[in-house]
């Protein structure tokens, strides 16, 4: 049976600001069944009802917990939306650069990990490319990131990023084994130029071995920016997906 992939409401931002529900609407037509939103706790009402309006679920979550003054504002929104995976999708790579730098960051990440469960919710990261490129002693940032973390932490692996940023991603998977709870599948030039991103199947992005090497990861389709309707964009990605990841 086709896997059924869920996709980050961030590709869409711009139809999202104007119109919510009819964002979401839009994607549930193409089939999709699941989403993850950005930000989720700004707008928690009006999401809770363009995802029950549309039939779809959000079982992850980006927002910015890393940081936040108040984390259990963040989980008691999660906790609104049906959300079960809160994700922090970005730390700026100036605060990567050395190991006392990545171990401030997990440290904070095992704080929120542990205060998570009381809001019945697991925590993770999201990584971008400057985790992949900054080396330590050898090793990436996010591979000495992820030796730090508690056992509970799980992480959502951006695999475009992490191939931009010069990991063998397959092999980053594997390597991280079950943590991995969530990809990001996307497509496109090896770039940081985001204008480049292609559906699923189209770019130089190695999607097959991806998603071979992380079976038990829910699939995210992500489009930082599209050339055409990335509604379209979205709609081909889902269409490959089920076709060859089965």
């Amino acid at each position: 049976m086709p896997r059924k992939p869920s996709v980050q409401l961030y590709s869409v931002r711009d139809a999202a600001e104007q119109d919510l529900a009819g964002a979401v609407a839009r994607l549930a037509a193409t089939g999709l069944t699941q989403v993850e939103p950005y930000a989720f706790h700004t707008r928690a009402a009006e999401l809770k009802d363009a995802l029950a309006a549309a039939g779809v679920t959000a079982p992850s979550g980006h927002a910015s917990v890393i940081d936040a003054q108040n984390p259990r504002e963040v989980f008691e929104a999660a906790n609104l939306l049906g959300i079960t995976t809160v994700i922090d999708p970005f730390i700026p790579a100036e605060r990567w650069r050395t190991a006392d730098d990545v171990a401030r960051i997990a440290d904070r990440v095992n704080e929120l990990s542990a205060l998570a469960p009381e809001y019945v919710l697991e925590f993770g990261y999201h990584n971008h490319h400057w985790e992949l490129q900054t080396s330590i002693e050898g090793r990436s940032a996010l591979e000495v990131f992820a030796d730090r973390l508690a056992p509970e932490v799980v992480l959502e692996i951006d695999t475009f990023w992490a191939t931009v940023g010069g990991a063998d991603t397959p092999a980053l998977l594997t390597a991280l084994g079950d943590r991995v709870r969530f990809i990001h599948v996307k497509d496109g030039a090896r770039s940081t130029d985001t204008s480049t991103q292609q559906p699923a199947g189209r770019g130089e992005i190695d999607v097959r071995a991806i998603l071979a090497a992380a079976p038990q990861a829910l699939r995210v389709i992500e489009f930082d920016a599209y050339a055409g309707d990335v509604f379209d964009g979205i709609a081909a990605s889902f269409e490959w997906l089920q076709e060859n990841d089965k």
